[in-house]
């Protein structure tokens, strides 16, 4: 049998979501995010998108099927459209904060010599890779006093795979005027440990490089489990 629901439980509804959602709004710009739980932060970035909507149980559900806020904010939109209840409007909110906080750190690096904001160029460059569900490979180039002139994405590849060629990353670094250049790629396993290709393919860079001047400072592995250096392996 069906039921009929009056206007007055709609606007009992209405207050109740409102309450919710003012409380948590306070909660966060008078305490911050270490205030509130990940679904909660999930909830705060789906309330505009989602204004009539109990969006608590939908940001559990995105939690659960992706493991973390990182990973939800990385999920494809084909992913998150997945879910019920979930609009183009609520994917466009949560792909425009995963956006923004790369923008954010990106600021926080380019322009500026990396060597001193090396913990920076760290957090920038697992926001940009670290859940990425393909292999990436980019070349940060550095002036002479290493600062970031430019972050290319070299090469897109496979799950576990990506094609790079040292000749193309030369050409560019030329252009550039660059003096130097930090490599990284992901591991989209989750671990960053670095495979005998990945060697072999840092040692084919730097051979290329080297007659033209230019240094390769250090080869990172970015993973959604940590993030690995070359140079602090003894592997350059």
């Amino acid at each position: 049998m069906s039921t009929i629901q009056t206007p007055g439980e709609d606007a009992t509804a209405d207050n109740l979501h409102s309450g919710h959602r003012k409380r948590l709004r306070e909660r966060f710009l008078a305490r911050g995010h270490e205030a509130l739980a990940d679904y909660e932060i999930l909830e705060l970035i789906l309330f505009r998108a989602l204004p009539r909507m109990d969006v608590k149980p939908l940001a559990k559900r995105l939690l659960d099927r992706f493991g973390s806020l990182s990973e939800v904010m990385a999920a494809e939109a084909e992913q998150l459209g997945e879910f019920a209840g979930i609009k183009e409007s609520a994917i466009c909110e949560i792909k425009i904060v995963q956006d923004e906080a790369q923008r954010l750190l990106r600021d926080k690096v380019i322009n500026r010599p990396v060597i001193q904001s090396w913990e920076a160029l760290l957090d920038y460059c697992k926001a940009a890779m670290a859940y990425e569900k393909r292999e990436q490979f980019r070349v940060l180039f550095l002036d002479r006093r290493n600062v970031l002139i430019e972050d290319k994405v070299q090469q897109t590849g496979t799950i576990d795979h990506t094609p790079v060629y040292p000749r193309e990353v030369a050409r560019h670094a030329l252009k550039l005027g660059a003096s130097a250049v930090i490599l990284v790629h992901n591991h989209p396993s989750g671990d960053p440990t670095p495979s005998k290709g990945d060697i072999d393919m840092t040692r084919q860079v730097i051979d290329a490089l080297r007659p033209l001047g230019i240094n390769v400072h250090d080869h990172l592995v970015v993973a959604k489990n940590g993030t690995i250096s070359f140079k602090s392996m003894g592997l350059i």
